[in-house]
């Protein structure tokens, strides 16, 4: 199979690789109430684990980024298959609530990190047109695991105990996760990296990792992504208690997510398009612009009608910008150190996305009223949109420069 097809199965294994990953740590709200029944452990303590899991995420994937660049792709994508499935099964039998909390939370954390990077990383390597539109439907196929992975967590929940439910989701990890890691392959420009003029096959070539990670270029996308995220985590995570103290019954409200996700897929679609078509910075400016006042109609909300229409605005916005990191990534770092450049983005983005909760949760025990959450989440908003216009390409003078240091 050449090359120009091959690329695409890459394109499907990283969706699928994500979906899969992304859905089974999204399959711990499923199991929330069940786990407490049996077990008496709070939710509360529970619902930590998500937490810890955000947070191993994020100081796992600059470590499985940096070593997918000097590995390739597919031994750590299948590492961290082996460790999902193995972790999963480990969480099922934990005796206490600490040991499901370091298990789900900390290894399952750390074995999902080891999808995302490196296959954002190696999706760029294998497209030099269309790459917005590629990277884009790997993000679009990672969108998926809460319209998937989730309702089969919620119908195996329904007929074993949660013990067996989460085996079973780790065996279908095992078993569907660890052949497709098989087809992923290292990008065929890094074996010609190596063998052609520098200058000619990756004009950032002379960069070395030290100024890669010093870089304007890198610090104002792991800043951009931080705030970005911080922006959407808040009303991500507490719009349906909003919607509720709003007089919107549960049910009703649930439903408000549904509708961010769907609308979240086509985001991601369209914003590839558009990022090939108009540049990737010109449009994560615009679609961050979109995405801080997304975030304050909010406050406007009154029915559920309302709150559907912002949903599917904001969803499709939020969902749309994120892939535009990746590709920005490659348009200015060499190829070969992908993996830790994209690592580090999602560390800040993960860290970001750990702020929303708190801090909505501190809002709201403070004023009783969730409006300064998407206040604050409007200005947060706009502080990416400036911060994102500081971003410029790295030049040949500053190509230069890193060759002669």
């Amino acid at each position: 199979m050449t090359n120009m097809h091959y690329r695409w199965v890459i394109v499907v294994a990283g969706g699928l690789l994500g979906c899969l990953a992304i859905g089974a740590v999204f399959s711990l709200p499923v199991f929330l109430l069940p786990i407490s029944r049996e077990t008496g452990w709070s939710v509360t303590g529970i619902s930590s684990a998500m937490t810890v899991g955000f947070i191993a995420m994020a100081f796992a994937s600059m470590m499985w980024g940096s070593l997918s660049d000097r590995w390739g792709p597919r031994p750590v994508v299948l590492t961290g298959s082996v460790l999902l499935a193995a972790s999963l099964a480990l969480a099922s039998i934990s005796p206490s609530l600490l040991v499901f909390q370091m298990v789900f939370g900390v290894l399952v954390g750390v074995a999902t990190a080891a999808v995302f990077a490196p296959m954002m990383a190696c999706v760029t390597g294998w497209f030099d047109t269309h790459r917005s539109l590629a990277v884009s439907l790997v993000s679009a196929g990672m969108g998926m695991a809460p319209m998937t992975m989730s309702p089969f967590a919620a119908w195996l929940v329904s007929i074993y105990d949660w013990r067996t439910s989460m085996q079973i989701i780790a065996l279908v990890v095992a078993v569907a996760m660890i052949p497709i890691s098989l087809l992923v392959r290292r990008a065929p420009a890094l074996d010609a990296a190596e063998t052609a003029d520098p200058a000619e096959s990756d004009p950032q070539s002379a960069m070395t990792m030290q100024q890669a990670l010093k870089s304007p270029q890198f610090v104002i996308l792991l800043l951009t992504n931080f705030f970005c995220c911080a922006t959407h985590s808040g009303p991500i995570f507490h719009t349906v208690s909003y919607a509720v103290t709003c007089g919107i019954p549960m049910i009703a409200a649930v439903s408000i997510y549904s509708i961010e996700g769907l609308a979240g897929m086509g985001g991601r679609v369209a914003f590839g398009i558009l990022g090939d078509r108009f540049g990737a910075k010109r449009i994560l400016v615009l679609g961050l612009l979109a995405q801080a006042f997304g975030a304050l109609a909010y406050v406007f909300a009154q029915g559920l009608g309302s709150f559907y229409t912002i949903a599917a605005i904001f969803g499709f916005i939020y969902a749309g910008v994120m892939p535009l990191y990746a590709v920005l990534a490659r348009e200015n770092f060499p190829l070969r150190m992908m993996g830790t450049v994209i690592g580090g983005t999602a560390m800040a983005g993960s860290l970001g996305m750990a702020l929303g909760p708190l801090a909505g949760g501190l809002i709201y025990d403070t004023f009783a009223s969730y409006t300064w959450l998407y206040v604050g989440s409007w200005g947060i908003g706009l502080g990416a949109v400036l911060i994102a216009m500081t971003f410029k390409p790295v030049t040949q003078r500053q190509q230069a420069a890193m060759a002669a240091a």
